[in-house]
């Protein structure tokens, strides 16, 4: 592809694979996905909601986890696993998934949207704990990836440094909850816009991308 082919857009994706409003986004997002330009970047952004913690999670956090669980379901008709809860020992620790994530983006080309592909299934649909190394190692064979090279890459030091860039790139957008979307415009200097701030659904998510689509372009023209 040479230089000229090359679009200016980039849009980040900044959530959580183990975020319960992140899985019911699944299909605004991958239909605007399928509706960019083939030279259009996406990049995942690992935002992180919970910090590495061995501990049980309280009774009180997995009431109202389960509930807000329930909340989407009945807003948006997307089905949960409710197994989970009785399968598990749940942990209030994304970022070890967060880190999968990251990992598999290094071994294979669209690899952090398949691993968080995978994360979710893992979580939602099956009901197993992707807060365990197990439970991930697996569901990167499930993403296609080999086992022990994504088991050396996820443990390594270069997944660490990257998941502390996604964190603070999080913060710089100034994005307080998940999922959200933001185009970056870097024609002439970096412009950034708001797509979405939380869930929306495929019609809306569309509206907003074609008018944040037209800005940068009014903006292209008057400069």
């Amino acid at each position: 592809m040479n230089a000229s082919s090359q679009s200016p857009l980039v849009v980040h994706y900044v959530m959580d694979p183990m975020c319960s409003w992140c899985f019911a986004f699944r299909a605004p997002w991958q239909a605007m996905r399928d509706s960019l330009d083939e030279h259009i970047e996406v990049r995942y952004v690992m935002g992180g909601l919970a910090p590495d913690s061995d501990a049980p999670m309280p009774e009180s956090m997995r009431r109202a986890i389960e509930d807000t669980w329930r909340r989407i379901e009945s807003d948006t008709g997307t089905r949960f696993n409710y197994d989970f809860w009785r399968s598990n020992t749940p942990r209030r620790s994304t970022y070890p998934a967060c880190r999968a994530v990251i990992a598999a983006g290094f071994l294979a080309a669209d690899g952090r949207a398949h691993m968080a592909e995978a994360v979710q299934r893992v979580y939602y649909l099956e009901a197993r704990n992707p807060s365990l190394d197990e439970t991930l190692i697996e569901a990167a064979e499930s993403a296609g990836l080999d086992r022990d090279e994504f088991a050396r890459e996820y443990a390594g030091e270069r997944v660490q440094r990257a998941f502390a860039d996604d964190l603070a790139q999080a913060r710089r957008f100034g994005v307080g909850g998940f999922p959200a979307v933001i185009a970056e415009d870097s024609s002439q200097r970096p412009r950034y816009a708001l797509v979405a701030a939380g869930y929306c659904d495929t019609d809306t998510l569309a509206a907003r991308w074609q008018a944040v689509r037209a800005a940068f372009e009014q903006h292209r023209d008057i400069g």
